[in-house]
């Protein structure tokens, strides 16, 4: 569908040349504009004949002639300049299905949209898109692609994301890799399922496409206790994450003599629920898979050790604590008790908070509620500042997972919280009230 313009810039080239909110834009250079992707794409161009059909039915072409890094100034009604493709899977493991009410509304909402791994790093599954989409970002380089896999067994793969195009949709994974798309590969792993020699499979298929292959991320299926009328799962047991690691170590092993990269890496999960250390930096490479939570630990260990080390101690009397999941819990006390070696006047304080909104099995930081915190918490020695991981909030900072703000959380427990990126520094520079 033809690009709806809703805005233009204050004296931008799109206002200069008479493009009005309410035109809707056909084409650039005879190229169909449908979406934010064709619309990027073609904008680059010195030269732009643009194709608008006029609010008043009529149409016009407008010639620009601009500089290469100029926009055109154009806004329209969605960042996708298009409506948001929702998930056509019905995920055996899928986090959505196992969510509460009374939750924010936009949590319900699933997504599976190329453009948004593009624009925002999200997963896809390849189940919602053609050929013809395949084709459009090998023509556009739109690189690199994440992607969800989590097993290449085409029949598996159906039964997973109960979907009966899942499994033929595995042959795009080989179109990208052709096209000279990078990617990056997710395995939500469920014990029973897709573990064993299902995941030997996995690794072996999606490593033969390498280097286009950049990065596999391996993650424990998770677990709400809202699974009713969902598939029975259950959680890897601790002994069965450390099989899982030797597994996965094992294959990174032959990857780094055969490719010079690990390439797959358990999640940090995986090491903290089977209670073994995690890696340093090296490990972790370029640390490929953050956001799928593998390194994430160990990266804010270098980064917090680094900043004690880089700063100058005192007798500053020092005082707050910090909120977070029980599983990351034991590592921040060991690196406040480092910390406080330097500062020996420092109280500072690590709450480990049980979820109860989702269930005790959760133990990660960012699903901890704003209603957890204020029942835990409530009564105890908080300090100066309550500090939180910002992954806690929706992305206006503002908004925790059952719909109570930093404001009510704030309120309730009568001290300032302030959310803290995943950075050693940063976290070091809010435990001494450092803006």
């Amino acid at each position: 569908m033809p690009v709806t313009v809703s805005g233009t810039e204050k004296g931008g080239l799109a206002q200069r040349h008479g493009i009005d909110v309410g035109d809707r834009i056909i084409a650039i250079n005879g190229n169909e504009i449908n979406d934010i992707l064709d619309y990027r794409f073609y904008e680059t161009d010195r030269r732009l004949n643009i194709t608008l059909d006029k609010a008043d039915g009529s149409r016009r072409e407008v010639l620009i002639r601009k500089g290469q890094y100029d926009s055109l100034g154009v806004e329209c009604g969605t960042y996708l300049m298009d409506k948001q493709r929702s998930c056509r899977n019905k995920c055996v493991f899928c986090f959505i299905d196992q969510l509460p009410k009374g939750m924010r509304k936009s949590l319900y909402f699933k997504d599976d949209d190329d453009r948004l791994s593009f624009l925002f790093g999200n997963y896809i599954t390849l189940t919602n898109i053609d050929e013809r989409e395949i084709e459009r970002i090998i023509k556009m380089r739109i690189s690199p692609v994440n992607i969800s896999v989590h097993t290449t067994n085409p029949e598996l793969r159906v039964r997973m994301m109960k979907n009966p195009h899942a499994g033929e949709a595995l042959r795009f994974i080989r179109m990208l890799a052709d096209g000279g798309i990078s990617l990056n590969c997710q395995i939500v792993l469920c014990p029973e399922w897709n573990d064993g020699a299902e995941l030997d499979r996995t690794l072996n298929d999606l490593t033969e496409l390498c280097p286009a292959v950049q990065s596999i991320a391996v993650v424990p299926v998770g677990l709400t206790r809202h699974r009713e009328g969902l598939e029975k799962l259950r959680m890897f047991s601790a002994e069965e994450c450390g099989r899982v690691i030797d597994q996965i170590e094992k294959f990174g092993d032959v990857c780094v003599e055969k490719f010079g990269s690990r390439i797959v890496y358990p999640s940090d999960e995986f090491y903290l629920n089977s209670g073994r250390d995690l890696h340093g930096d090296e490990f972790y490479e370029d640390y490929a898979q953050l956001e799928n939570g593998v390194g994430m630990v160990s990266l804010l260990e270098s980064e917090f050790l680094s900043a004690v080390e880089e700063s100058d101690g005192g007798a500053e009397s020092y005082s707050a604590s910090i909120a977070c999941g029980t599983s990351i819990a034991p590592i921040l006390k060991k690196l406040l008790d480092r910390a406080q070696k330097k500062w020996h006047n420092a109280n500072w304080k690590v709450y480990p908070i049980v979820n109860h909104f989702f269930g005790e099995k959760i133990t990660v930081s960012g699903l901890i509620t704003g209603h957890d915190l204020i029942e835990q918490l409530r009564g105890k020695e908080l300090g100066e500042r309550l500090l939180i991981s910002c992954s806690m909030l929706d992305s206006s900072g503002e908004v925790f997972l059952d719909d109570l703000t930093l404001e009510d959380v704030q309120s309730e427990l009568n001290v300032p919280v302030t959310a803290v990126n995943s950075d050693g520094y940063e976290l070091l520079d809010a435990l001494r009230g450092i803006q």
